[in-house]
C-alpha cells in the first residue's frame, strides 16, 4: 500500500510540472490568438503524441493512420512516444500542448480509467476529440471443453457457484478488468478476478486450466480459438464481429453490456476551429484511404469511425460506467 501510495504521488507530481510547464491551465488555456488562419495552415510538420511504447498496438495504429494522413496535409506528421504511467504522461501532454495545431495526439481507453483511481490531475474534459479511431469489444472466453456453451450457460453456472469463477484479465484496473466487471453488474453476480501483466499470460493460464475465463478483445484469443483450444461464449458489441461472425453479442444474448477499449485523436482545447475542421477532415480521409483500411484489415483492427461530436458524447458515456464499475470493483480513489 505504501509503495503504490508513493508511485501516485509521484505521479502526481510529475502530471503537474508536465501541465505547468507550459504555462496554461488544464482547465482554460483559452484560444491562442496568434494562431494560423485555415487558409495557412499546416506551414509545417505536425507532432502526433503517443502514450504509449513504440512498436506496441497503440504506436502501431497511430503510424498507420498519420502515414496516411500525411498526404491529405502536405506535411510530414511525427509521432512522438510519450510514455509512463499507464499513458497517464501521454496524455498530460497532449492536454498541456501548445492549440495551435501542431500537436495532436492519440488518446485511448486508460484517459477515462486513471482519473477514478486518483492516479492524475486532469479528466478527458480537458481534451478536445476529433475522431474516433477504432474499438476493440470484450469477448468472455473459456476453455473448449467448458461446460458451458452460450452466456446463459456461463451466468447459470456464476450464480449457483458464487466467486468460484476465476476471470483472468490484463491486470487490476485495466479495461478487461472493468469489462469483467460490468457484466457482473449486469448481471448480477460474483466473479473472482485473477489479474496479470497484459493478456498474453492471461490467456496462456486459461489454456493451461489455471483459470476459467477471460475477458480480453477477440483479436487476442484468436489463435487460441482457431486452434481448438478456446471458444468465445459472446462478445460485448453493438453488432458481431467479422472476425467471429457466428459468435453472437451479448445483447443477442439478453445482457445489455457493450464494453471494450477503444482509442482516437484528440487535440489541446482552445484549437482555433478553423484548423480543428482541417485535422478533422484530413484524418477522416487518411482512416478512410485504401491504404489505411489494408492495414487494418491485415492486422484485425475493428475500425469504428466516429465524428468530434459523436466521440465526444462516446467518451463521456464511458467515463460515466467505467468510475461507477471501479467503485464497485473497489478501485475507486477514496
Amino acid at each position: 500500500m505504501l509503495k503504490r501510495l508513493m508511485s501516485v504521488g509521484l505521479m502526481l507530481v510529475l502530471m503537474l510540472s508536465l501541465l505547468a510547464g507550459c504555462g496554461k491551465s488544464v482547465t482554460d488555456k483559452g484560444t491562442n490568438e496568434n494562431a494560423e488562419s485555415a487558409a495557412n495552415f499546416p506551414e509545417k510538420g505536425i507532432t502526433a503524441i503517443c502514450p504509449w511504447s513504440a512498436g506496441g498496438g497503440t504506436d502501431t495504429v497511430l503510424r498507420g493512420l498519420t502515414q496516411a494522413t500525411e498526404k491529405e496535409l502536405g506535411q510530414t506528421i511525427t509521432v512522438a512516444n510519450q510514455t509512463g504511467g499507464g499513458g497517464a504522461i501521454g496524455h498530460a501532454a497532449i492536454i498541456s500542448a501548445p492549440n495551435d495545431g501542431y500537436t495532436v495526439g492519440m488518446i485511448t481507453f486508460e484517459l477515462n480509467s486513471l482519473p477514478p483511481q486518483g492516479l492524475v490531475p486532469f479528466t478527458s474534459a480537458d481534451l478536445d476529440p476529433l475522431l474516433r479511431v477504432n474499438m476493440d469489444a470484450a469477448a468472455v472466453t473459456v476453455k473448449a471443453d467448458a461446460p458451458y456453451n452460450t452466456m446463459d450457460e456461463f451466468i447459470e453456472y456464476a450464480k449457483a457457484h458464487p466467486a468460484e469463477l476465476n476471470i483472468g484479465n490484463s491486470g487490476a484496473g485495466a479495461v478487461w478488468h472493468i469489462a469483467a466487471g460490468l457484466l457482473a453488474e449486469q448481471a448480477d453476480v460474483e466473479f473472482s478476478y485473477v489479474p496479470f501483466e497484459g493478456a498474453a499470460p492471461a490467456i496462456t493460464a486459461l489454456v493451461g486450466g489455471h483459470i476459467d475465463a477471460v475477458s480480453v478483445s477477440a483479436a487476442e484469443v484468436q489463435g487460441q480459438v482457431q486452434a481448438g483450444d478456446l471458444k468465445i461464449l459472446g462478445v460485448m458489441s453493438d453488432e458481431r464481429l467479422e472476425l467471429f461472425p457466428d459468435v453472437p453479442t451479448m445483447k443477442e444474448q439478453g445482457y445489455a453490456v457493450s464494453f471494450g477499449t477503444w482509442r482516437g485523436i484528440a487535440i489541446p482545447t482552445g484549437t482555433p476551429e478553423s484548423i480543428k475542421t482541417i485535422l478533422a477532415e484530413a484524418f477522416k480521409k487518411g482512416l478512410e484511404s485504401e491504404e489505411f483500411v489494408a492495414y487494418a484489415k491485415n492486422s484485425g483492427l475493428v475500425v469504428a469511425y466516429q465524428n468530434s461530436d459523436d466521440f465526444k458524447a462516446f467518451i463521456a458515456t464511458n467515463a460515466e460506467e467505467v468510475a461507477t464499475v471501479m467503485k464497485s470493483l473497489g478501485l475507486a480513489a477514496k
